[in-house]
C-alpha cells in the first residue's frame, strides 16, 4: 500500500515568518519556517522558504528536484507533536482534501486490503471497524469491487462515512498512534 515515490508537492499547514516562538536565538538569526504535509505519503515536513517568500496555509508548493520557486530547502521531517496549533487545526481539512484528490487509491484499499496475521485484517486497522464490519466489507467486495466512497457507504450499511474513517486513520498514523502504517510513510 505504501508508495515510495519521491514527493514533488506539499500543502502548507502553517507559516511562521519569524521562525518558532520558542527559538531563543536573536531575531536576525531566525529564519521563516513553514510546516507542510506531502501530497502522496502524508509526511510532515519543515520547509525553509526562499528569502522574501511568504507561504499561505493550504498553498500547494513544489519541493521536487530542479528549480524551486518558493522553497529554499526542506529542513526535514517533523512529528505530529511538533506541529503548531494552526497546523494541527489545518491538518484534518488538508488530509481530507488530499484523500478526495486521489480517491481511487483509498477505494483500492477497501478492494484489496488483506490479512496482517491469522487474527488481524488490514481493514480492522481503520477506526471504528471491527470484525463484523470487516466481514461485511469482504462479502460486498467479493460480489463487486467498490467504485467510490458513496458506493461503500450504500453497500456496507454499518459504515456511515468511509471518507471520514480514512482521514481519521491517516491522522492516527501521522500522530504515531499505531505501529502499523497503511497510508503514511
Amino acid at each position: 500500500m505504501v508508495q515510495v515515490a519521491k514527493e514533488e508537492y506539499v500543502v502548507v499547514l502553517d507559516f511562521l515568518p519569524n521562525g518558532y516562538p520558542f527559538d531563543t536565538r536573536p531575531m536576525h538569526r531566525k529564519t521563516p519556517i513553514a510546516q507542510a504535509i506531502s501530497k502522496i505519503n502524508f509526511t510532515l515536513l519543515e520547509l525553509i522558504p526562499k528569502p522574501g517568500v511568504t507561504l499561505q496555509p493550504n498553498e500547494v508548493v513544489y519541493i521536487g528536484e530542479g528549480k524551486r520557486d518558493q522553497v529554499h530547502h526542506v529542513a526535514g521531517r517533523i512529528t505530529g507533536e511538533k506541529l503548531t496549533q494552526t497546523a494541527q487545526g489545518e491538518l484534518e481539512i488538508v488530509v481530507k482534501n488530499l484523500v478526495l484528490e486521489q480517491p481511487e487509491r483509498f477505494i483500492e484499499f477497501f478492494n484489496k486490503a488483506g490479512p496482517i496475521s491469522t487474527r488481524m485484517h488490514q481493514i480492522e486497522l481503520l477506526p471504528g471497524i471491527g470484525k463484523k464490519h470487516m466481514w461485511e466489507i469482504l462479502e460486498q467486495r467479493k460480489e463487486k469491487a467498490f467504485e467510490s466512497f458513496e458506493d461503500i457507504r450504500t453497500r456496507v450499511k454499518l459504515i456511515p462515512d468511509p471518507l471520514k474513517v480514512i482521514v481519521k486513520r491517516i491522522i492516527m498514523e501521522i500522530n504515531g498512534e499505531d505501529k502499523y502504517k497503511i497510508f503514511v510513510r
